[in-house]
C-alpha cells in the first residue's frame, strides 16, 4: 500500500494552520491509502499549539501533535517529525499556507508510479513573495546548482515527497531541509521536479531574514558538499 506521513513544522501560525489542515484533508479526500498528519509546534508564542492539539478529534485522530519545549528551527522540527512518523514515505510542506495542498496528490502519484524515484520536489511557479526574496532565492539556487549539480532550480520549495529510509541516512544539521535534492542526488538516488502552485501569505510574516539566510546558506553549502564527498569516497 502507498501509505504516507505528512510532516509540517509550525511556528506562530495560529491564523493559518487550521485553514491549512482543512485544505490538506479536502485535497486527500479521494486518497484510498492510509496517511497521517504530523504537526510539530516549534515553541510558538501564540495560540498555535492549543489549536493543533484539538484538531485530531475533527479528523478521526489522523493528526499527531509534537510540541518542542524550545525553538529548534525548521530542520530539526522536520527531523523530529520524521523520526516519529509511521510510514516510509514522507510529504513535507510549510505551515504558512503558501504551498497549495491541492498539489500533494500530483506529487504522490508521480512518486508512487516511479519506483526508481526517491524524491519528488515542487517547483514554485509565479512565486507570491517580495522581489528581494525572489531575487535572493534565484541567486542562491544558481550558486547551489553550480556547486552541487543537483538539477533543482527551486530547492527552497518545502512541498516534497521523499523516501524516509534514505533521509535517515543523512547526517542531521540545521538547514538540511533546503538541501534534500542535492543530498538525494549525491547519494545516487534519482529525483524529479514538478511545477506547483504558490500563494501569497495571508497572515503572519516570514520567520527568517535574507541576509541571515545567505550566510547560513553558504555555510550549509560547504557542509553538504563535504557530506556528499565523504559518501562517495566511502562507497569507492
Amino acid at each position: 500500500m502507498n501509505n504516507f506521513s505528512i510532516v509540517i513544522p509550525v511556528f506562530n501560525e495560529a491564523k493559518n494552520i487550521v485553514i491549512l489542515v482543512e485544505e490538506i484533508f479536502n485535497s486527500l479526500k479521494n486518497i484510498q491509502d492510509d496517511y497521517q498528519l504530523i504537526l510539530i509546534d516549534d515553541a510558538s508564542t501564540d495560540n498555535t499549539l492549543n489549536l493543533i492539539s484539538n484538531l485530531d478529534y475533527l479528523y478521526l485522530k489522523k493528526i499527531i501533535t509534537i510540541s518542542n519545549k524550545k525553538n529548534l528551527g525548521q530542520s530539526f522540527s522536520i527531523i523530529k517529525g520524521i523520526n516519529q512518523s509511521l510510514y516510509k514515505t514522507i510529504v513535507t510542506l510549510d505551515g504558512d499556507g503558501q504551498n497549495n495542498p491541492k498539489d500533494i496528490p500530483n506529487l504522490l502519484n508521480y512518486y508512487f508510479s516511479n519506483e526508481d524515484i526517491f524524491l519528488v520536489g515542487g517547483i514554485r511557479k509565479k512565486r507570491k513573495d517580495s522581489l528581494v526574496k525572489i531575487l535572493s532565492s534565484r541567486i542562491a539556487n544558481y550558486i547551489r546548482m553550480t556547486v552541487l549539480q543537483d538539477n533543482c532550480i527551486d530547492t527552497g520549495c518545502s512541498l516534497k515527497v521523499f523516501d524516509k529510509n534514505i533521509f535517515l541516512k543523512f547526517p542531521s544539521f540545521d538547514g538540511i531541509h533546503r538541501f534534500l535534492p542535492a543530498l538525494y542526488s549525491g547519494y545516487e538516488k534519482k529525483t524529479h521536479f514538478i511545477d506547483v502552485d504558490h500563494r501569497p501569505r495571508i497572515y503572519g510574516y516570514s520567520k527568517y531574514g535574507t541576509y541571515g539566510r545567505l550566510i547560513r546558506g553558504i555555510r550549509d553549502l560547504i557542509k553538504v558538499a563535504k557530506i556528499i564527498k565523504k559518501f562517495k569516497s566511502n562507497r569507492d
